[in-house]
């Protein structure tokens, strides 16, 4: 069963696979849908710069004027690797992934909108998925770890990261995959940095703003932050996280005062 596509996206016809792409756009992602899969055409483009993550993943310049747009291709972790490396079951973690990227954005945790994602047929049973999104300008929090810090730059990222965690915690969003390369650092014109969360396609729900959450998100990252500073022989002053954690409860009691206010119309 095909399953519906969100408002805003439309499904390419006789495109080589389940093509989901943004209505704006569509143009665009068909003509590179002429290379034969949307991570090929982004690796021989000639303008592509590729990122290292479990696997590599390159950033092009879409056709017709688009946006530099970022194309991943699906790869099983941990102990299943091995064995199904790219394969997946119907309908896969793309619609999941795409239906993650609009709840978050409309929950107000910003993350990078997808273009598109092509589901392609790998045989009877199994297939093969690729994923676009828009390139946002900036550096991840590792990047930002592994520059030698002045006296206040490590300060300067308590605001975006408790930010961040703070939205999570408001969306009701666990993020189980949530480290320091997963979070990106926006600066806008002025160079105050905005955060963004990456690769949400195993992020899951539960109900907003439980004090659980919050723990689990902020301890997932302070493990993720410890092990990078560890492995790239960086430091990271223990200060800095308390003062994430301060400000993201101090920002809660914010949200929570404004949540009891606007109850009170509500009340007998």
């Amino acid at each position: 069963m095909t399953r519906p596509v969100p408002q805003g996206y439309e499904r390419l016809e006789g495109a080589g696979g389940d093509i989901v792409v943004h209505q704006k756009l569509a143009e665009g992602v068909r003509e590179a849908l002429a290379s034969g899969t949307l991570y090929a055409w982004a690796r021989a483009h000639p303008r592509a710069r590729q990122m290292q993550g479990r696997l590599p993943v390159y950033a092009a310049p879409l056709p017709l004027d688009g946006p530099t747009v970022v194309v991943r291709h699906a790869h099983h972790g941990g102990m299943l690797a091995p064995v199904l490396r790219d394969l997946f079951l119907p309908p896969t973690r793309a619609p999941g992934e795409l239906a993650t990227s609009l709840i978050l954005s409309r929950a107000g945790v910003p993350t990078p909108p997808v273009v598109a994602y092509a589901v392609y047929r790998a045989g009877p049973l199994l297939r093969r998925v690729d994923v676009m999104t828009v390139e946002l300008p900036g550096a991840d929090l590792g990047a930002a770890l592994q520059t030698p810090p002045g006296a206040d730059d490590h300060e300067l990222l308590v605001a975006p990261v408790a930010a961040l965690l703070g939205a999570l915690t408001q969306a009701g969003a666990w993020h189980p995959d949530l480290n320091v390369k997963n979070i990106l650092l926006v600066p806008d014109d002025a160079g105050e940095l905005h955060p963004a969360v990456l690769d949400v396609d195993r992020v899951r729900f539960v109900p907003p703003g439980d004090p659980n959450l919050r723990d689990a998100n902020y301890g997932r990252l302070a493990r993720s932050v410890t092990k990078w500073c560890r492995a790239a022989g960086t430091a990271f002053p223990d200060r800095v996280m308390t003062a994430i954690r301060e400000r993201l409860v101090q920002d809660e009691a914010v949200h929570a005062a404004h949540r009891a206010l606007a109850m009170e119309a509500y009340m007998p």
